[in-house]
């Protein structure tokens, strides 16, 4: 009998919805200190041990049967076979953004659920790197990470954080290479406009747009966010006028890095031209580069009538070398396109030494897209994203393997992944 004919049976036979209820239940009973509480945790758990024995003497491979019982849904372990047939790989590292992925502030009051976390801790403990991939500064992620999986898992050697998009690397326990500060290795003139951005970037704001927005703490990228909560009317409305602020910043301070082209904007202001001409390039570009970027730009009434050939080749070649990014009613930021999440991850599973990498890349955003046709064009992995991520995540995900799953949900695909692993150590 071939392994699905086993797995059908086992899912019709069995009361695996039991099973799965009384695990869940064991592995998730939080710590409380009152007899009557552990004693009913005896009980389920003595249930378990019996529902797992039945299996267990019923089939050839009776325990690893068990356990998948015991951990997914029909549909969750037939999807891992699916992935089995078609790959059969066992992922060995997994490469998750953070929010909107882990966690959602829309159903799990932003916090990463119970669940979750248990599954990473379990999957961690078979041997599986954690890599945290992010557009959030190290800091507040290594926080919020030793909180949700403990000092002794972020520092086990195997977990990794690439922070600020991929600008930096922080690997515990590794030497020298613990953190890698990747964003050092850039050239100087694209680290001049990072830091010039970043000292003028509140300073020349305008004073309303000032009060009503901070920037992140990040060590490299530019960050704009709002005094707002995110995803508001409020906020959405702030980072849409970030959003152009940002951009033409930008373009003046490319401008001005490039010798003699400020040049041009000196002289367009002394024959009494009112036109921002290296904000207007900046304007021009980003739309033609992102469609998102132009919608924002034509609703604010920001458009560029410029033509992105009228851009002079050195300034062009800067803004191809630099990402605008916008986040609706979250982010307005510019990063380095030589430094991106990709960039970062392959650093860090170097650092991990995962020299035949086959990851779980969870993502909802545009960065994390890149991460995912990285590993698709590598045959290095896997892609998952909520059902409420960007579109081109959701459509690379839908043509690649369709693991899409309900926001606030992620767990459902790390259960996914847990079979997989099982099913190809089970020969």
């Amino acid at each position: 009998m071939d392994r699905y004919d086993l797995l059908y049976r086992l899912y019709e036979e069995y009361e695996t919805d039991t099973l799965r209820d009384l695990q869940n239940f064991v592995d998730l009973f939080p710590p409380v200190d009152s007899r009557v509480a552990l004693e009913y945790w005896q009980d389920a758990s003595d249930e378990l041990d019996a529902h797992k024995r039945d299996i267990s003497q019923s089939f050839a491979a009776g325990e690893a049967m068990a356990e998948i019982a015991a951990r997914a849904t029909r549909e969750q372990t037939f999807t891992a076979l699916d992935l089995h047939s078609k790959y059969g790989r066992r992922v060995n590292a997994l490469v998750l953004d953070v929010d909107e992925t882990l966690r959602s502030a829309g159903r799990t009051d932003n916090e990463i659920p119970r669940e979750t976390l248990h599954l990473l801790t379990e999957l961690h403990e078979t041997g599986i790197p954690i890599v945290i991939c992010t557009g959030q500064t190290l800091e507040n992620v290594k926080g919020f990470m030793i909180q949700g999986l403990g000092t002794e898992l972020v520092h086990s050697g195997s977990f990794s954080i690439v922070y600020e998009a991929g600008t930096g690397v922080f690997t515990p326990g590794h030497g020298s290479d613990t953190k890698r500060l990747l964003y050092e290795t850039l050239d100087e003139e694209i680290q001049e406009v990072f830091s010039l951005v970043r000292s003028r970037v509140l300073t020349a704001a305008p004073s309303e747009l000032r009060r009503s927005l901070h920037l992140q703490g990040n060590e490299f990228n530019v960050t704009l966010k709002p005094n707002f909560d995110v995803g508001s009317d409020a906020a959405a409305e702030v980072i849409d006028e970030a959003l152009v602020y940002l951009v033409d910043l930008l373009g003046r301070t490319v401008a001005e890095t490039v010798e003699g082209v400020d040049d041009v904007g000196i002289e367009a202001r002394d024959a009494g031209e009112t036109t921002d001409r290296p904000g207007e390039w900046a304007r021009a570009y980003y739309a033609d580069a992102d469609p998102e970027i132009a919608s924002v730009l034509t609703a604010e009434e920001a458009s560029s009538e410029c033509d992105v050939e009228e851009i002079p080749n050195e300034v062009r070649e800067r803004f191809e070398r630099i990402d605008v990014a916008y986040y609706h009613a979250d982010a307005a930021e510019i990063g380095s396109l030589d430094l991106d999440k990709p960039t970062g991850v392959r650093s860090a599973l170097d650092v991990l030494d995962i020299d035949d990498p086959f990851c779980l890349v969870m993502g909802d955003s545009k960065s994390d897209l890149r991460v995912m046709e990285w590993a698709h064009d590598a045959d290095a992995g896997l892609a998952a994203a909520p059902r409420h991520a960007s579109e081109s995540v959701l459509d690379h995900v839908r043509s690649t393997d369709d693991l899409v799953y309900e926001p606030g949900d992620a767990g459902s695909i790390l259960r996914v992944v847990s079979v997989l692993n099982q099913l190809t150590a089970w020969s």
